[in-house]
Formats: C-alpha cells, structure tokens, sequence
C-alpha cells in the first residue's frame, strides 16, 4: 500500500508540473527542491559532511551556499524531467545543446563500442535523454528502485525515445554485449561502492571506494571511454587514454583512479551541480574509521 502511495503522489507531482509553460514548471521544481533542504535535515547533514571533506579550506557559508546551489539544480532537473514527454527533436536544440559532439562521433565510428563516463553532475537525466532524441539512443546503467511502481515509471520517461536499460544486476553480459555490437552504454560512476565490486581510488583525496566495472571492460573490450556531463550543455570530452601495463588488477585500479578524477575535476568546477547529499565516502578502508 505504501509503494502504491508513494507512485500516486510522485505520479500526480509529474503529471501536474507538465501542465505548465517551461518557465513556471521550472519554478515549482526548484520550489520543490528547496523545501526539501529545510524539510530534511538528514540530507543536509550528509551534503555538509561531504563539502567539509572535499573543500575543507572553505567556510561552513560556502558550504551551505554550494548546497543550495544543488538543490536549485536538482529541482531544475526535476521539471526538465517531468516535461520529457512533450519534447521533441526539434525543441530539445534549446534545451540541451551539444559541444564537443565530435569527440563521440569520433569514438563511436572506431566501432568497438562507447562507455560514455558521466556522474549525478548537473542535468545527468537529460543526457541521455537528449542525446536519444538527437538520434543517438543508447544503453543506461541502472539499479533498480525499491519502490516496483516508480521503478517503472522512471524507466518509462527514460526509455522514451530508443534508449534501453541495463540493470546492474546484469552489469557485466549487458556490456559485453553492447560493445560486441559497437554501442554505447552510460555509466554513472560517482556513487559508493563495496568490495570487490569497487576498488579504493582517491576521490578529492580521500580513498573512495568506486565501481570497477567499467575499467574491466574498457580493458577487456577496447571500448572507447569518453566523458560526457551536462552542466545544461552536453559536453562531451576526447576519449580517454587507458593505462595497460599487462598488471590487470593495478590496471583497473590505474583506470578507475583515472575515470574518478575526471569526475573530480568536474565537480571542482561546478560544485553546486554534483550530488553531494550521497554518502559517498561511506564504506572505509579496513581499519579506517567511519565518516558518517
């Protein structure tokens, strides 16, 4: 009964947005957003935590200030979302523009497939949303949520205009596979991990532990890896030249290290646009002790 509730009312929240001009359904996500930073101290105390660890040099305002950058940003995301199914080839030109489009069209005519790098950055549903409708549907990485109702309700809006799912579950064969046939598959790569699924890897300097899949099969397969992030621009940056010593464990640790500081450096420059309220330091080194 609960997950029925929890569906009729994110339902009935999407629905109702998308009745409104951009403009005002923009203005009622990023209302929305902002009443949940006042309304739950939790995430914020996890966004805090996590702007201490990273820019430890910053005040605790600085710290407040990114985070309800953050907020804005998710709330914009939020309308962006619920207005997908009126967008269209031709209108999302204005809403996502491409830049450095040739770097994937010059990774993916190598045919061995495209892991495209990416982060909870900026509009990251919008990525692949955008680049389906541009022409260029692709296959998403995803755990499933544990709310049945919702989780089909997302992979709908996700999967509107060619794009397909890949559940993490069945991380590994899903990938295989789509680099067989010279496809491009979207990771999101910035969330806590546990072992052996991850390996530590310095994130803003302190050891993270971080999904290894992709680096396994970047090495495995030769897939070209290129990072992509939209920052309300889909920017898509030159593959990434992988380190192979012959090591394969100190080669996916190399790599992951390598994917994780893109990453870094992205969120450096637009700090208010990453998702800090995620536990993202949360499983520790053996012996270390917890930072939450």
């Amino acid at each position: 009964m609960r997950e029925r509730l929890e569906y009729a009312l994110v339902w009935l929240t999407v629905k109702t947005i998308a009745l409104f001009p951009r403009p005002i359904a923009r203005t009622i996500g990023i209302a929305i957003a902002q009443s949940v930073y006042f309304l739950h101290p939790r995430l914020r105390a996890v966004g805090m935590r996590n702007l201490a660890l990273a820019f430890p040099q910053d005040s605790s305002r600085k710290h407040r200030q990114i985070l309800r950058e953050e907020f804005t940003s998710l709330g914009r995301q939020f309308a962006e979302v619920c207005l997908f199914p009126r967008y269209t080839s031709e209108d999302v030109k204005g809403i996502v523009a491409y830049e450095g489009f040739e770097n994937y069209e010059r990774a993916y005519n190598r045919g061995k497939g495209v892991l495209f790098l990416t982060a909870h950055l900026g509009g990251w549903e919008l990525s692949a949303f955008a680049h389906s409708l541009y022409g260029h549907p692709l296959h998403i990485v995803m755990r499933p949520l544990d709310n049945a109702y919702l989780d089909r309700f997302l992979r709908e809006y996700r999967t509107m205009h060619g794009n397909t799912t890949v559940d993490k579950d069945d991380f590994v064969r899903g990938l295989l596979s789509a680099m067989k046939g010279g496809e491009t598959v979207g990771i999101l790569m910035d969330t806590n991990m546990t072992p052996p699924q991850g390996v530590f890897v310095p994130f803003f300097g302190i050891p993270a532990c971080t999904a290894s899949g992709l680096a396994r099969i970047a090495l495995r397969t030769d897939a070209a890896v290129v990072p992509g992030f939209t920052v309300w621009v889909l920017r898509f940056d030159p593959a990434l030249t992988l380190v192979r010593t012959g090591n394969d464990d100190a080669d996916v640790t190399a790599n992951t290290a390598l994917f994780t500081k893109v990453i870094e450096d992205y969120v450096r420059r637009y700090p208010g646009q990453w998702l800090w309220v995620h536990r993202r330091w949360k499983t520790r080194p053996e012996g270390e002790p917890a930072l939450y």
